[in-house]
């Protein structure tokens, strides 16, 4: 099988998943290896403007469900992910990735000078509002590949929307911390009894969705 159709095969295997299998439990090295997707996302500017919450206290879970509309995916999975993004964008923020930036690739910060111009120009151009917004939007960024990576591992996930956000704020103290709840995913493997996973994918003809220009 070539690495395309591999690839094609692994995402049509993706879907989801409504009911997980409780029994059926995620190595510590598929764990470990998701978490490190995640950590890998690439992010606007690099900033990485997010945090992942790996909730792995049952009663923490059950409190998250009541908040969830009941859904079980937050408990009966193996994992589940809070992916919260990040409130406090400021040049105190920036300073912080601009020292980590210099440090990692062995740069004088203040060669970096140019780059930071241009990225507190883009800051500066937002609200507080937009700011969280725009950090938002780059959680999703690290969702997909979070999504993904468990597909190519045969590992089934559920991005869940259906949240409260703010209460999940609270159970877990985001706002103290500076971060808010975006989205979660639930992960592990799917309950051979969930319909869904033989339902045909449905989706819009290609050439209605992708145009070459």
């Amino acid at each position: 099988m070539s690495n395309i159709d591999q690839l094609n095969e692994l995402l049509s295997f993706r879907y989801a998943t409504k009911e997980f299998d409780p029994t059926k439990v995620i190595t510590a090295e598929e764990k470990s290896a998701l978490l490190s997707a995640l950590h890998l996302s690439p992010s606007s500017f690099g900033l990485q403007l997010w945090k992942f919450y790996n909730i792995e206290d049952p009663s923490l879970r059950e409190k998250l469900k009541a908040e969830s509309w009941g859904q079980g995916q937050v408990t009966d999975a193996s994992m589940f992910v809070v992916l919260a993004a990040e409130t406090n964008l400021d040049e105190a923020r920036v300073d912080k990735w601009i020292a980590r930036l210099a440090e990692v690739q062995g740069a004088p910060i203040e060669k970096l000078a140019g780059y930071k111009e241009v990225l507190m120009g883009f800051v500066y151009s937002m609200n507080e509002t937009q700011k969280v917004e725009w950090a938002k939007k780059q959680v999703y960024i690290a969702l997909g590949q979070l999504m993904t990576s468990a597909a190519l591992l045969g590992i089934d996930t559920c991005p869940l929307e259906g949240i409260s956000p703010i209460a999940y704020d609270e159970i877990l103290g985001l706002k103290d911390k500076g971060y808010t709840t975006a989205v979660a995913c639930a992960i592990g493997h799917r309950n051979a009894t969930d319909r869904h996973a033989t339902t045909p994918k449905a989706r819009f003809p290609i050439e209605e969705m992708v145009e070459t220009v």
